[in-house]
């Protein structure tokens, strides 16, 4: 299992998570098959690792993660060209594609490793993310108040091999046919502007 960690200072920080032009998000909106599938569509993303974050256990698996003893949520680490698409792009597609209203809870999941929060990797997206949660609550887009946090990235650790690119490998399963694959949809539909070819 692969660990990222933060550099002890800010110009480390900044190199590590900005290398190869690429920058880097993090965002926990629900199960991570569903949030992996949905930013694998957009152009400019050039890669998405579903992983655990924001706990205190090292190392964490998925049955600790699932039991919500860890602290971890359930989140995706997305590697992006800002000449294709901003981080902006991303904050709407996140926000747009699960439900930030409902604490530690997406649909049918609870538990607080199901929270919609992001973990930013600067203070630019930090101050983008609250920005935008302002924003969203000044014009009253959503009926209740919006639960997402906004929060450093310290750690993230890549989940277990057989949930990356679960979309992708599984299609037919059912919970791809009946959850997955309706959010992309409506996805296509919305922002087809940010859609690859």
């Amino acid at each position: 299992m692969s660990q990222f960690e933060f550099g002890s200072s800010d110009v480390e920080r900044y190199n590590f998570y900005m290398s190869n032009d690429l920058q880097t998000a993090v965002f926990g909106g629900g199960c991570f098959w569903c949030t992996e599938a949905v930013f694998q569509q957009l152009k400019g993303v050039e890669s998405v690792i579903s992983g655990y974050a924001g706990g205190v256990t090292e190392t964490p698996a998925y049955e600790e993660v699932s039991s919500g003893t860890s602290g971890h949520a359930e989140v995706i680490k997305v590697e992006f060209d800002p000449k294709q698409i901003s981080y902006a792009d991303l904050l709407n597609v996140f926000f747009a594609t699960h439900d930030p209203t409902t604490l530690n809870q997406q649909g049918a999941d609870t538990g607080i490793q199901y929270r919609s929060v992001i973990m930013y990797v600067n203070d630019d997206q930090k101050e983008q993310a609250e920005q935008f949660v302002q924003k969203l609550e000044d014009e009253e887009v959503f009926d209740n108040p919006i639960v997402t946090q906004v929060e450093p990235l310290n750690k993230f650790y890549s989940a277990e091999e057989y949930h990356l690119n679960y979309y992708k490998n599984n299609p037919d399963k059912p919970y791809c046919q009946v959850v997955i694959s309706p959010k992309i949809g409506k996805l296509r539909q919305r922002f087809a502007n940010l859609i690859r070819q």
